[in-house]
């Protein structure tokens, strides 16, 4: 099938799903992933994942996340991440990584298969994460400043791991083992460095009295409106690059660079166009097979052990959500909030694609496994908002009235 009808097939039934959804109150991107489902090798066999649309999807993430990161303040972000918030971060990787390898020794998977396991479990999915507050338009609140900062570290820290597996020589000694820790450990610090070095550049401009927003104004009557577009975009996919000839997802470097860019950049109107411009190519086109394409890398024909799957979800959602909450309840948030985060984390999507797609390519899993954790990041997934809003979203709105 041609990749523009494969497309245009995708697009119409994610969309329309999506609208089914939403007329529930539900949030779209369930009805978007089932999309996905349905006509991908698990049911209807019509669509199957290919390296185009594989590139669109990242694509999609790529915008999906240039958005989230102009709506955050980068302050906020960081300083989640410092103090109480690295309570929640360590909880929310720790517990669920320590559940995922107890599941793998349980069932006797060999020493890869079950550190991989950990890992994919370990996951939280920043742009699945900003995709669900965003559908429930709570970006600006404690809930995303501890979720989203938590992803980030669970990111981070799962491909850090992954990086230093990947690594490892056949030879384990103890002296290549350090090595390739090493090795992997400079290169997250110097990821470090740089998003710390711009943020610290763009503090001193700002405190000079330089008025950026007027320097960006300029920049639009010279070159125009779409060009400063492109500028934005061209920054980010810097930052993106930077991250991944690191060794790290582009998504990661990506966030932070958007993060970057403070929307007192802009004047208010000007902004307002280029979040009009990101909204509609992200939630119009991109977004939708993004969510599709999640659903696609399903193929329940190769999972043959009931028990192993029922048992991996159960700890795959009941780790991430026990994490959020203790974390948060430690902390000093309330229920509402601590329980509101414990169910964002627990959305995997991409990210958990991406370490069990390399681990399987890699040969350190089989079909199997990989569709187990294909599986598992698909519901967690889908389950996410349902769970959210039926168990949260009515507290929030009580404590609103």
């Amino acid at each position: 099938m041609p990749l523009l009808t494969t497309l245009l097939i995708l697009i119409v039934t994610a969309r329309l799903l999506g609208q089914v959804f939403s007329r529930f109150n539900q949030p779209a991107i369930i009805g978007e992933m089932l999309a996905g489902v349905i006509l991908g090798p698990s049911i209807l066999n019509l669509i199957a994942p290919t390296p185009a649309l594989s590139g669109i999807s990242e694509f999609a993430v790529f915008l999906i996340v240039l958005s989230a990161g102009l709506e955050m303040n980068f302050k906020e972000v960081i300083d989640s991440m410092r103090g109480k918030g690295v309570v929640i971060a360590l909880l929310g990787f720790l517990l669920p990584l320590t559940g995922g390898i107890l599941v793998g020794i349980g069932f006797g998977l060999d020493v890869s298969r079950t550190i991989f396991l950990g890992l994919c479990v370990s996951i939280t999915a920043l742009p699945v994460t900003v995709s669900i507050l965003q559908s429930f338009k709570l970006l600006d609140s404690n809930i995303a400043r501890y979720s989203v900062a938590t992803a980030i570290f669970n990111d981070i820290a799962a491909l850090l791991v992954l990086g230093v597996i990947l690594n490892l020589p056949e030879q384990k000694s103890y002296q290549a083992v350090g090595g390739a820790i090493f090795h992997a450990s400079w290169k997250l610090i110097l990821l470090i460095v740089l998003i710390v070095s711009v943020s610290l550049l763009i503090k001193k401009v700002i405190e000079k009295g330089i008025s950026i927003d007027q320097w960006s104004e300029k920049l639009v009557e010279l070159i125009g409106n779409e060009a400063l577009f492109g500028l934005l975009l061209l920054l980010v996919l810097i930052f993106g690059s930077v991250s991944a000839a690191l060794g790290f997802h582009f998504v990661i470097g990506a966030f932070f660079g958007a993060l970057l860019i403070d929307r007192k950049f802009f004047l208010p109107a000007r902004y307002k166009e280029l979040e009009l411009t990101l909204s509609s190519i992200t939630g119009g086109f991109l977004a939708p097979v993004f969510f599709a394409y999640l659903g696609l890398e399903f193929k329940m024909q190769v999972i043959d052990s009931f028990w192993f799957v029922a048992v991996v979800l159960a700890v795959s959602i009941v780790t991430k959500i026990l994490a959020g909450w203790l974390g948060g309840r430690l902390i000093g948030l309330s229920k509402s909030d601590s329980l509101g985060i414990g169910f964002i984390l627990n959305g995997r999507g991409v990210m958990e694609l991406v370490i069990a797609s390399i681990a399987y390519d890699r040969g350190f899993i089989g079909q199997d496994l990989f569709s187990v954790l294909v599986l598992m990041g698909v519901v967690t997934t889908m389950i996410t908002p349902l769970m959210f809003r039926k168990w949260v979203m009515p507290q929030l709105e009580n404590q609103t009235r």
